[in-house]
């Protein structure tokens, strides 16, 4: 295995943010920063997007009905309603750092504050949609430890005061974990002055060429003149050309057309660095770009993917799931949890060797079930697999696209071993090696005395894992 390469190319250290009027009758208190505003294009933004959606909503079955005059009053009205609506709400909208919180104030009649404890932030995601981009803005979306989604995301903020914000939050948010609780007020006093980002060095950049040529080496893609075609032959089965018949052609021909361009907007551009915190620093996207920070000590397991179509040219996705991080809208497309989207087997190997502290993608080997499992599995059984390495738990399956789970011993939280009806019919089990959150690597229809075997010595090595963790940071 080689070793990584030595810091290179120091990410520049980000100025200190400006300081942003106070909101208007909120004081601060003796000691307290001054209560911050966001960008004032913010109102104007929200706005957009919210009437975007709600057009979208209204569908070409009302602009047929009710005519175009009409239509366009109605979209006049909603675009003024909602400006003034979330103009109020930028008035009364403000944050600021109070000792170990972050509180985040908004609401005119009913009041609401939220403090967010930094010793439970999880990381600070820094998020640009297209109408951000255009605006040269950006919004901060907070991850908590326990969260089921975003807390409080700060839409918008400046590119500058966001970055820097970001970096103050992480900064504190390390400072007070590491400090003893008697000294949490005296880190967080220390930490008030913007820190300058850690330095960081490039890990791995994504050709644009082959991210594309990924995409269009999947069945989606393979499909698509197919699909275009059934829109196509629909529309010209149609007795009248309407407006109304034209529009909702091209709507439907837009959605089956986005479908595989969609990941390729999202994962353009993307770049994977490691700065000296132990963190990795992935930014991506086309149309909404992202700069999100994952520490180490919150990746629970690794996946590695081999679609079909990809094995000619022996390419890998790889994906990691990180405890505590939300899924927005819960769609899984848009996690973010990508460390790989396409590359080859040495690239592969050397993330995970970064994601898994001295994990090794070549001395990854994996057994098979015994050839009884051919009964439940008549077609993918010689697919499963199970092994044991150095550092982490290995379980694979998958005929068309083959998968590859790595669950590091340190980051397991229980072991199950459990038998289905036919399984014990068969004298066979399933093992599953649970993290946080419910990610499992699950080594499937293994023999039942090899399975208790096997669920015997992953608690054992993820006892001995845990017990030789030196750092506090290094247990879920």
């Amino acid at each position: 295995m080689t070793e990584p390469l030595p810091p290179a190319d120091p990410v520049a250290a980000s100025p200190a943010p400006p300081a942003s009027p106070a909101s208007p009758g909120s004081p601060a208190g003796p000691g307290e920063e001054p209560r911050r505003r966001l960008h004032p294009l913010s109102p104007l933004l929200r706005g957009a997007k919210s009437l975007v959606v709600i057009v979208a909503a209204m569908s070409w079955q009302t602009l047929g009905s009710v005519g175009l005059g009409v239509f366009a009053l109605l979209v006049g009205v909603l675009a003024i309603g909602a400006l003034v609506v979330f103009a109020v709400s930028w008035l009364n909208t403000g944050y600021h750092v109070v000792g170990r919180e972050l509180r985040i104030h908004e609401g005119l009649l009913w009041r609401r504050t939220r403090a967010i404890p930094l010793e439970r932030l999880q990381s600070v995601e820094l998020v640009r949609p297209l109408l951000a981009q255009l605006a040269g803005l950006a919004e901060l979306r907070l991850e908590v430890v326990g969260g089921g989604k975003t807390e409080a995301p700060l839409a918008y903020l400046s590119v500058r005061d966001a970055t820097a914000l970001r970096e103050r939050l992480l900064t504190l948010a390390r400072r007070v974990g590491a400090a003893p609780a008697g000294a949490g007020g005296e880190a967080a006093a220390a930490g008030d002055a913007a820190p300058a980002e850690a330095p960081a060095w490039q890990l791995h950049a994504v050709s644009n060429d082959d991210l594309v040529l990924s995409q269009l080496l999947t069945p989606q893609a393979m499909f698509l003149p197919f699909g275009v075609a059934f829109v196509v032959l629909q529309f010209l089965l149609e007795d009248t050309w309407s407006f109304v018949a034209i529009a909702s052609t091209l709507t439907a021909m837009a959605g089956v057309l986005l479908q595989p361009v969609r990941r390729i907007l999202s994962d353009w551009n993307f770049r994977a660095a490691r700065d000296g915190d132990d963190r990795f620093r992935l930014s991506y996207g086309l149309t909404e770009t992202r700069h999100q920070t994952v520490p180490l000590h919150r990746i629970q397991n690794v996946q590695l993917t081999s679609p079909l179509l990809w094995r000619p040219k022996k390419w890998l996705r790889l994906r990691m799931h990180i405890a505590g991080a939300a899924s927005p809208g819960g769609n899984d497309a848009q996690r973010g949890d990508r460390l790989l989207p396409v590359g080859d087997q040495a690239t592969a190997r050397m993330l995970l060797w970064h994601a898994v502290p001295g994990a090794d993608l070549a001395a990854v080997h994996t057994t098979p079930p015994p050839p009884r499992t051919r009964w439940l599995h008549p077609f993918a059984w010689r697919s499963l697999g199970a092994g044991f390495a150095d550092q982490v738990f290995a379980t694979r399956s998958g005929l068309l696209t083959r998968e590859l789970t790595l669950v590091s011993y340190a980051r397991i939280q229980s072991v199950r071993v459990v038998q289905g009806p036919l399984q014990r019919r068969l004298r066979l089990a399933t093992v599953y090696a649970d993290t946080a959150g419910g990610r499992s690597g699950a080594a499937r229809d293994r023999d039942l005395d090899e399975a208790w075997r096997m669920a015997a010595e992953l608690s054992a090595r993820a006892r001995q894992a845990r017990e030789g963790l030196s750092s506090p940071h290094g247990a879920a």
